[in-house]
């Protein structure tokens, strides 16, 4: 059950802190795209997301986003954020986490995932033995294989609540 239970969980990618994660020895910032940096059904990136990245990789971090969205979806996004990507990731599955470390010269433990799913996210990121963040979901409307994966969250949340290991809301780092 502890596999579903991020390291940290914040409100957004924008209450997380980043310096607290660096001064732990996490270099490189894997970040979910859809309803972690930006809703799943906007086409626009958020200035404020690209402000965030580029800060970030100023502060030393390597910054990708990590997407099980197509192709030309993620692209779009990593180009105005000028960051790299991978796309169609397979999340929870571990081989493209496996190739971003590989490709990148980054080991588990200098690595994090931020996304909103713990059944993709930090389901995925545990099973590597990556530090997971879990964020609130940026918008309640989803594209329809997420809304069968929360379905099963909703299910798994419920027993983490019960097993007191996690709790929605009750933010920590």
């Amino acid at each position: 059950m502890e596999k579903y239970v991020p390291d940290i969980y914040q409100k957004s990618i924008y209450t997380v802190d980043y310096s607290k994660l660096y001064s732990n020895g996490i270099r490189c910032l894997l970040f979910d795209l859809d309803n972690t940096v930006v809703a799943s059904k906007e086409s626009n990136p958020p200035e404020k997301a690209k402000d965030l990245f580029i800060s970030l990789k100023q502060k030393g971090f390597k910054v990708i986003i990590l997407s099980n969205s197509p192709k030309s979806r993620v692209r779009k996004f990593a180009d105005f954020f000028e960051v790299p990507c991978y796309h169609f990731a397979l999340k929870p599955l571990s081989f493209k986490f496996k190739k971003v470390l590989s490709d990148n010269h980054f080991l588990p433990r200098e690595t994090a995932i931020i996304g909103d799913q713990i059944m993709t996210d930090v389901l995925g990121g545990n099973k590597m033995d990556i530090t997971t963040i879990l964020v609130n979901p940026v918008s309640e409307s989803d594209v329809v294989f997420t809304k069968f994966n929360r379905f099963f969250e909703k299910r798994k949340l419920k027993q983490l609540e019960e097993r007191e290991l996690f709790s929605r809301g009750n933010y920590y780092d």
